[in-house]
């Protein structure tokens, strides 16, 4: 059973809208913030635009639709087991339940005290917005926690935005809550081959994440 402490944000929840691939939270306040992933989306564009031209419309697009589901399917086991839901493995597929599987070692070794699941935030400071997977102790350590999917092992190298995107999240928590969070943890479940964790430390990828932001402004003004 994991432990749950309450976190009071002063707000329940984040309205939102996505217009041209591009969404925006409203705060209570009713600021409009665009999310960290469409802010992200600028380091990745081109890139993506080469594969989807390389292996065809058709075919990137049933990449992508496989991908994204896999991926909010095994995001909602691993929150209803975290909730300690004793139904939480009825509904999901073979192949979701062995990526859980492949998971559940980690989370219940590893993982302490749960501060928030799929939490909304927002942060003045850098004007942006978003939801964090989890955050909770990690080997002791309070840290934002991002599950991710993958077919194959990734390297350190590669997942780069993922970093980014849990630094804007620890910024944004501690501007929320009045926690620091220093630690991002990064956990990929990865077909037919062992879980990867990755940890890294917010202060390291700061810098690229102003840099983004930016951009992403200089881009859109």
């Amino acid at each position: 059973m994991f432990t749950h402490i309450d976190t009071d944000f002063g707000y329940d929840d984040l309205h939102y809208a996505t217009e041209f691939a591009k969404r925006h939270y409203l705060t209570p306040e009713g600021k409009a913030y665009p999310s960290i992933t469409t802010v992200l989306s600028i380091l990745s564009e081109e890139s993506i635009a080469k594969w989807r031209e390389r292996v065809g419309e058709e075919e990137a697009d049933r990449i992508s639709y496989r991908a994204a589901t896999r991926g909010t399917a095994v995001h909602e086991i691993i929150e209803k087991y975290i909730n300690n839901e004793e139904d939480f493995k009825n509904g999901y597929t073979p192949d979701i339940l062995s990526s859980f599987l492949d998971l559940q070692r980690i989370l219940d070794s590893r993982i302490g005290r749960v501060y928030a699941q799929e939490a909304p935030l927002y942060s003045d400071h850098l004007g942006v917005a978003g939801r964090v997977d989890c955050v909770a102790e990690f080997d002791g350590k309070l840290s934002i926690i991002d599950f991710k999917t993958s077919k194959k092992a990734k390297k350190s190298e590669w997942i780069t935005n993922y970093y980014i995107q849990e630094t804007f999240y620890a910024i944004a928590w501690e501007e929320r809550t009045g926690m620091p969070i220093t630690q991002l943890v990064t956990i990929v479940a990865v077909d037919s081959d062992n879980p990867q964790v990755f940890i890294e430390h917010r202060d390291n990828w700061s810098g690229k994440l102003l840099e983004t932001i930016d951009e992403f402004r200089r881009r859109n003004s």
